[in-house]
């Protein structure tokens, strides 16, 4: 997850199109379950869910994705209580409980690295 965090911090994927700034935003944001898995939620077009950014960016970093599609928001509001996975990056106010403006999907993944991003 470190090598994860830096490049968030770097802004290594807000350029990767038409995902980056949506996929930076939830990662940066994503929180750390009782159970040793990163959640968060993502806005995502995509069928079948968040295929782009398991290829370019998911996938380095997560195995045994799970989505689960919520009302924009819903997602949030779940995880809102649990500790960042990231905590420097983190912005509780856009993710607080209320907040309408991301949509999508509910993503569990467990923690670990399963190899480097591929650029």
């Amino acid at each position: 997850m470190e090598e994860l965090g830096d490049l968030l911090r770097k802004d290594a994927f807000v350029r990767l199109r038409p995902f980056g700034v949506a996929i930076t935003f939830s990662l940066r944001n994503a929180r750390l379950c009782v159970d040793g898995t990163a959640q968060w939620e993502e806005e995502d077009y995509c069928n079948p869910p968040l295929a782009q950014e398991r290829s370019s960016v998911l996938d380095s970093f997560f195995r045994d994705l799970a989505t689960e599609p919520v009302r924009r928001g819903e997602g949030w509001k779940r995880i809102y209580a649990l500790p960042p996975l990231f905590p420097d990056l983190a912005d509780r106010q856009r993710t607080a409980p209320g907040d309408a403006r991301r949509e999508a999907y509910d993503v569990t993944a467990p923690r670990g690295r399963t190899r480097s991003v591929r650029r």
